[in-house]
């Protein structure tokens, strides 16, 4: 992941806007009190944190405040930095990928979110540490959403299995499935359909996409990556709710950090849901895809 002062630059709108808030509560205020304590709690929940995840960290504030008499304002930022930090410390930001056999990574999310260009960086990445990787192109639904994979697979220089548009996914992924252990491939990415969230039978074929990858390779995916736009903010949370109880995911790729004020949403999605931020997307190129740092994260939001 980037230096602090490097994912600084990217995550600009996020942390200025927070600092701003944060700034405007202490400033003029000399000791920790419970209407300041409010105020953070609203700032913190117009930052996309979340309600459960802002009450939270106030209520740990104020406790950690009362334990160590640290009473003067000026300290709240390195106490909230210390919570925050513990927060994203939890769980696995490193991508579960064995070495001895086929892996395959289940992409999901909704359609907009960045998925497609998630898929091309991250074979990209893998790539460049010496796997051999293939991806399937499981979205026949979206017009155009094979051709769109395909561009990235050549910037990426991996190869592509795709049928026609309007194919069942599932004979995608089988096929791509049988290609991937003929080729001797390492890791298998695993595109799939993304229309709204709130369509029953997206779910459901997600559903049976998973079935046919834990058909063939019976330990399942080694990880299902949701794919989640940052700008949503809120909706991204429900999101995370949605596909985790549909798929099992694993991880999350937040993408467009760096056109949002809306980056505290990492917070809520680690916390309510327990789901590790793999990756941040903060950019168009094939390299603009970092690896989730939870320290460097915190420096950038916090200055």
């Amino acid at each position: 992941m980037k230096s602090p002062k490097q994912l600084d630059t990217k995550m600009e709108k996020t942390r200025r806007s927070f600092l701003e808030r944060l700034e405007g509560i202490v400033f003029g205020r000399k000791k920790i009190d419970e209407e300041m304590l409010e105020e953070l709690e609203e700032a913190l929940i117009q930052a996309d944190v979340g309600v459960a995840t802002s009450l939270k960290l106030v209520d740990a504030l104020r406790e950690k405040a009362q334990k160590e008499k640290a009473e003067d304002a000026s300290k709240v930022r390195r106490l909230l930095e210390e919570e925050i930090s513990g927060i994203l410390k939890e769980g696995d930001h490193l991508l579960n990928l064995a070495e001895s056999s086929l892996q395959v990574i289940m992409m999901v999310g909704v359609n907009g979110a960045g998925k497609t260009t998630s898929i091309g960086k991250l074979s990209h990445r893998l790539k460049q540490e010496g796997r051999k990787v293939l991806v399937a192109a499981g979205d026949t639904f979206r017009a155009g959403a094979a051709e769109q994979l395909e561009v990235w697979c050549r910037r990426a220089g991996v190869d592509i299995v795709r049928h026609q548009e309007g194919s069942d996914p599932a004979a995608v992924v089988y096929d791509a499935l049988q290609a991937a252990r003929a080729r001797n491939v390492d890791v298998l990415l695993v595109d799939t359909a993304g229309r709204l969230q709130t369509k029953t039978n997206l779910m459901e074929e997600l559903k049976k996409v998973r079935r046919i990858i834990q058909r063939e390779i019976p330990e399942g995916p080694a990880e299902v990556l949701l794919t989640l736009d940052a700008t949503t903010g809120q909706n991204a949370l429900s999101q995370a709710k949605l596909f985790t109880e549909a798929v099992g995911v694993t991880g999350v790729i937040l993408t467009k950090l760096d056109g949002t004020a809306k980056g505290g949403v990492v917070l809520g999605i680690q916390d309510e849901y327990k789901l590790p931020v793999k990756f941040i997307g903060v950019g168009e190129g094939l390299e603009d895809l970092e690896e989730f740092d939870p320290a460097v994260f915190c420096k950038a939001l916090l200055g």
